[in-house]
Protein backbone atom coordinates (compact mmCIF):
# COMPACT_ATOMS: atom_id res chain seq x y z
CA UNK A 1 0.00 0.00 0.00
CA UNK A 2 0.78 3.69 -0.72
CA UNK A 3 0.65 6.22 1.55
CA UNK A 4 -1.06 9.09 0.20
CA UNK A 5 -1.67 11.21 3.01
CA UNK A 6 -0.97 11.24 7.12
CA UNK A 7 -2.42 13.60 9.42
CA UNK A 8 -2.19 13.85 13.23
CA UNK A 9 -5.51 11.99 13.59
CA UNK A 10 -5.27 9.20 10.42
CA UNK A 11 -3.06 7.92 7.35
CA UNK A 12 -4.71 7.81 3.94
CA UNK A 13 -3.40 4.56 2.00
CA UNK A 14 -4.44 3.89 -1.22
CA UNK A 15 -3.80 -0.30 -2.09
CA UNK A 16 -3.24 -2.40 -5.47
CA UNK A 17 -6.88 -2.27 -6.75
CA UNK A 18 -6.68 1.95 -6.37
CA UNK A 19 -9.14 1.87 -3.57
CA UNK A 20 -8.81 3.72 -0.04
CA UNK A 21 -7.99 2.43 3.30
CA UNK A 22 -7.69 4.93 6.43
CA UNK A 23 -6.51 4.03 9.27
CA UNK A 24 -6.85 5.78 12.56
CA UNK A 25 -3.72 7.00 15.04
CA UNK A 26 -4.08 3.77 16.97
CA UNK A 27 -3.40 1.70 13.46
CA UNK A 28 -7.16 0.56 13.72
CA UNK A 29 -8.47 0.34 10.59
CA UNK A 30 -11.24 3.18 9.88
CA UNK A 31 -14.48 1.99 7.88
CA UNK A 32 -17.79 2.94 6.86
CA UNK A 33 -19.64 6.40 7.19
CA UNK A 34 -16.84 7.76 8.90
CA UNK A 35 -14.30 6.68 6.60
CA UNK A 36 -16.55 8.15 3.38
CA UNK A 37 -16.34 11.02 5.35
CA UNK A 38 -12.73 11.35 5.66
CA UNK A 39 -11.88 10.72 1.87
CA UNK A 40 -14.78 13.07 0.57
CA UNK A 41 -13.20 15.67 2.74
CA UNK A 42 -9.89 15.23 1.32
CA UNK A 43 -11.00 15.22 -2.66
CA UNK A 44 -10.29 11.66 -3.15
CA UNK A 45 -13.48 10.05 -3.79
CA UNK A 46 -17.06 11.56 -4.16
CA UNK A 47 -19.86 10.48 -2.28
CA UNK A 48 -22.75 9.70 -4.05
CA UNK A 49 -26.22 11.33 -3.33
CA UNK A 50 -28.47 9.87 -1.91
CA UNK A 51 -31.39 8.76 -3.97
CA UNK A 52 -34.88 10.20 -3.23
CA UNK A 53 -37.58 8.06 -2.48
CA UNK A 54 -40.00 7.44 -5.77
CA UNK A 55 -43.17 8.95 -4.84
CA UNK A 56 -46.10 6.23 -5.47
CA UNK A 57 -48.77 7.05 -8.42
CA UNK A 58 -51.71 7.75 -6.44
CA UNK A 59 -53.86 6.13 -8.92
CA UNK A 60 -52.09 2.39 -8.40
CA UNK A 61 -52.61 3.41 -4.82
CA UNK A 62 -56.40 3.76 -4.55
CA UNK A 63 -56.80 1.42 -6.99
CA UNK A 64 -54.86 -1.20 -4.61
CA UNK A 65 -57.15 -0.49 -1.33
CA UNK A 66 -60.54 -1.56 -2.06
CA UNK A 67 -58.86 -4.78 -3.28
CA UNK A 68 -57.25 -5.17 0.53
CA UNK A 69 -60.53 -4.56 1.78
CA UNK A 70 -62.42 -7.30 -0.14
CA UNK A 71 -59.86 -9.77 0.75
CA UNK A 72 -60.27 -8.59 4.05
CA UNK A 73 -64.39 -9.42 4.21
CA UNK A 74 -64.66 -12.98 2.76
CA UNK A 75 -62.12 -14.47 6.04
CA UNK A 76 -64.23 -12.30 8.04
CA UNK A 77 -67.50 -14.22 7.09
CA UNK A 78 -65.39 -17.36 7.48
CA UNK A 79 -64.92 -17.10 11.11
CA UNK A 80 -68.90 -16.18 11.81
CA UNK A 81 -69.80 -19.31 9.83
CA UNK A 82 -67.27 -21.19 11.85
CA UNK A 83 -68.65 -20.34 14.83
CA UNK A 84 -71.94 -20.62 14.12
CA UNK A 85 -71.32 -24.58 13.44
CA UNK A 86 -70.90 -26.44 16.32
CA UNK A 87 -67.43 -28.52 16.30
CA UNK A 88 -66.98 -32.30 17.95
CA UNK A 89 -65.65 -31.01 20.85
CA UNK A 90 -69.02 -29.24 21.57
CA UNK A 91 -70.95 -32.46 21.24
Amino acid sequence: MKLVKKTADYSIFQRGDERYAVKDANKKAVNGDEKVAILTAEGLVKAPAPKAPEPAPVEEAAAEEPAAEAEAEPVAEEAEVEAAVPSEDDK
